[in-house]
């Protein structure tokens, strides 16, 4: 397996790969009860060919398959990707989903709680589609996301759902620990941090 910068031509697993994250149910949620999850899907490829979106490709990594094509990385498949973005950053980069969720799906989200904050690299999506599960593919992608956060002096962090004990266990194995409580979008979540300092 193989991690790179993501890039435009990998968009679609990338906003394929974010909705695993988030969930079935989540998606459709955001989607509301006027739209299906492909209009959802649509509109996350597009947000992911932005590039001032906080999903956009320039905030991703993908794993790729090169034994799937014998090395040729141009055609390799996609195997997991994870998203994430200077905290300090949220606010402006959101904006653009705001506007596509208004124009698209009609729904406003113009007050949405904030996940992260300045002096943190926040971790906003991770996933691994399911045939390569169980493959390490997601502790790849979190120690490269970890490396890139050290490489612009922030910690990284993210936000796990306290009924979600198998991705909480995942994070603390590779050296996430646990900073605080906190709520969003309705969950209670742990704020987890990796300080290359310790």
């Amino acid at each position: 397996m193989t991690i790179i910068n993501a890039t435009p031509a990998h968009a679609a697993d990338i906003a394929q790969l974010i909705m695993t994250a988030m969930t079935e149910d989540c998606c459709q949620f955001l989607a509301g009860k006027d739209h299906t999850l492909d209009d959802f899907y649509q509109m996350m490829v597009s947000l992911v060919l932005m590039d001032d979106s906080q999903y956009s490709w320039r905030n991703a990594f993908v794993a790729l398959d090169e034994e799937a094509t014998d090395g040729d990385l141009d055609h390799a498949p996609i195997a997991g990707a994870i998203v994430g973005y200077d905290g300090k950053d949220l606010r402006r980069l959101r904006r653009r989903f705001q506007q596509e969720a208004l124009d698209k799906l009609q729904m406003d989200y113009s007050q949405m709680d904030d996940e992260t904050q300045e002096g943190e690299f926040y971790l906003d999506s991770l996933a691994v589609y399911p045939e390569y599960r169980g493959r390490g593919i997601a502790k790849q992608l979190l120690k490269r996301f970890i490396d890139h956060a050290a490489s612009i002096s922030l910690p990284a962090a993210l936000l796990v759902d306290k009924g979600n004990p198998n991705a909480e266990r995942l994070y603390k194995s590779i050296g996430f620990v646990y900073a605080n409580d906190a709520m969003w979008g309705g969950h209670e979540m742990r704020h987890l941090v990796y300080n290359h300092s310790l």
